[in-house]
């Protein structure tokens, strides 16, 4: 008869096991707590980001409408009514401008005479042109002192709420004598914009003569050398009338305007959402739009995008499906050691090599049938989109192949015993088969470049306006300024709690749910590809 083996463990196992089991948790459920506490803490940071942005923005709105009513009281609204009139009329001479400058080259580069010859030619034009731009010039005078008369009434409002300010602190410090001896003296709209609105009768006699100067100047736009340069005249001449159409509506808002009318909130939500100006620290009038930063990060984006989706899918592809072991061991430490590189770094790069290598090679005749080579600015939206799209090269590749290898292998098999070439599979099978995986991956490579900041903010030229869509592909090569770039340049130089700082935290906030919804976007897609494998 053998002899059982013990089955007894060591004493010192047991006691082990007593004293886990003491606490109330084994191994195992200490194991889990370790490793699924990082769900909470992901869930407790996101929880914390998101109060801390809407707490510092909440602000924002409430401010931005007071903003916004003051300046309609103090007349600024009205002011700004003359001052879009004289500000499409230089818009019309900016047109002049270009028109005589083409005009110029023609003469120069067609007919073959010289630039004074050819200047000489150009006298009725610039005769014309002179008498048009001059012929605002009346209506200048009366927008220059009613711009005086406001900005005087917006100080002395400013400097009442300074006042009020500096009384509210005395008192918090029980300094109640100090705070008696602060004179605050309310600002009477009604009496501060009699002599503004006053100036009405003079100001519609002077648009009058403006704009019978406008009509009568229509008959002599003088003839140009070229029938495209008389075709783009004829295009100055309908530009002109359009804007002798909008005279009496300028007219009639002056006559209709009530500094009582109150500010609804709903306006200043949508000043901010659909804004077109990010105007800060002005003497006249802030305006926080996030429109041209918005415009300005997705087009960095949509150009990053545009170069990272075909390298690093094309990378995926080829390493997963093509290269042989020894390239795969090279090919992939190199894409994925670009994350490695600061971005700082790259956008010091950009600065100092790839922006000028741009530019130098934009102006190579050769090139010139690109839309918009040559340019002059190096920091546009083309610098930084390439620097971005070397960031996101790694991501798209990393994750792209990922959802290649899930592919099942049955796929390739069962493709190639039907006869098919392997280019074939990879096109047919394959790449569609993880189409979803593929997708997750670009979208989150997107998530990785709207929220690039250094970069942006080094390369992207930093100009605060909406590019000019209508120069067609030409527009990459435009200076623009982004979300993080606005973020990271001012938030270190405004007061804590002023309405530019809330501001800062808004466009923070529309960051971060833009970005929330491309990585919620992905895992969904995510998911859908692992259950449609499975």
């Amino acid at each position: 008869m053998s002899q059982s083996i013990p089955t007894t463990k060591p004493d010192h196992f047991v006691i082990q096991k007593k004293k886990v089991q003491f606490l109330g948790l084994t191994v195992d459920d200490c194991i889990k707590v370790f490793f699924g506490g990082n769900a909470v803490v992901s869930i407790v940071v996101l929880a914390l980001i998101t109060y801390f942005l809407f707490r510092e923005g909440a602000g924002f709105f409430g401010q931005n409408r007071q903003n916004l009513m003051v300046y309609r009281q103090a007349g600024l609204e009205y002011v700004d009514f003359i001052r879009e009139e004289t500000d499409n009329h230089t818009a019309l001479t900016r047109y002049l401008s270009d028109l005589r400058l083409r005009s110029l080259n023609h003469l120069v580069q067609q007919k073959g005479l010289s630039p004074e010859a050819a200047g000489a030619s150009l006298a009725k034009f610039d005769e014309f042109a002179g008498q048009f731009g001059e012929a605002v010039d009346p209506v200048r005078v009366i927008l220059s002192d009613l711009t005086e008369t406001a900005t005087a009434i917006k100080t002395k409002f400013i400097v009442n709420e300074d006042k009020k300010e500096e009384r509210r602190q005395l008192l918090a410090e029980g300094k109640t004598v100090e705070a008696a001896a602060v004179r605050i003296v309310p600002v009477d709209f009604n009496a501060e914009l009699q002599p503004l609105r006053g100036t009405l009768p003079v100001f519609k006699a002077a648009n009058h003569a403006f704009a019978n100067t406008l009509t009568a100047l229509l008959n002599q736009v003088p003839v140009l050398p070229a029938p495209e340069l008389e075709q783009r005249a004829q295009r100055f001449q309908a530009l002109t009338r359009d804007f002798l159409a909008t005279l009496p509506l300028v007219e009639r808002n002056l006559e209709t305007w009530d500094h009582h009318r109150p500010v609804p909130v709903s306006q200043t939500i949508t000043a901010f959402v659909f804004g077109r100006q990010w105007l800060t620290a002005s003497f006249w009038q802030d305006w926080y739009g996030i429109v041209p930063l918005l415009v300005g990060s997705l087009m960095v984006s949509i150009v990053a995008l545009a170069l990272a989706v075909p390298l690093g899918v094309g990378a995926a592809v080829y390493v997963n499906q093509i290269a042989s072991l020894r390239e795969q061991k090279i090919i992939k430490p190199c894409i994925e050691f670009i994350s490695a590189i600061p971005s700082v770094v790259l956008g010091f790069f950009g600065i100092a090599v790839l922006g000028e290598a741009l530019r130098l090679l934009s102006q190579q005749s050769w090139l010139s049938w690109v839309p918009g080579f040559p340019f002059s600015e190096r920091l546009n939206i083309l610098t930084a989109g390439c620097l971005l799209a070397l960031i996101a090269v790694p991501t798209i590749f990393t994750l792209a192949e990922d959802a290649l290898n899930n592919v099942p292998r049955s796929f390739r098999e069962a493709s190639f015993a039907l006869g098919a070439s392997r280019l074939q599979t990879i096109i047919k099978i394959i790449v569609p088969a993880s189409l979803s995986g593929i997708i997750s991956a670009v979208l989150l490579g997107l998530g990785r470049v709207i929220g690039e900041t250094m970069v942006v903010l080094l390369c992207a030229g930093n100009r605060i306006a909406i590019p000019d869509f209508t120069n067609g592909l030409a527009v990459v090569v435009e200076p623009v300024h982004t979300m993080t770039g606005i973020i990271a340049q001012e938030m270190g130089e405004v007061v804590r709690g002023s309405i530019h700082y809330r501001a800062l935290f808004v466009v923070g906030l529309v960051l971060f749910l833009v970005s929330l919804g491309i990585n919620f976007m992905a895992q969904k897609i995510v998911r859908r590809y692992r259950i449609s494998i499975g």
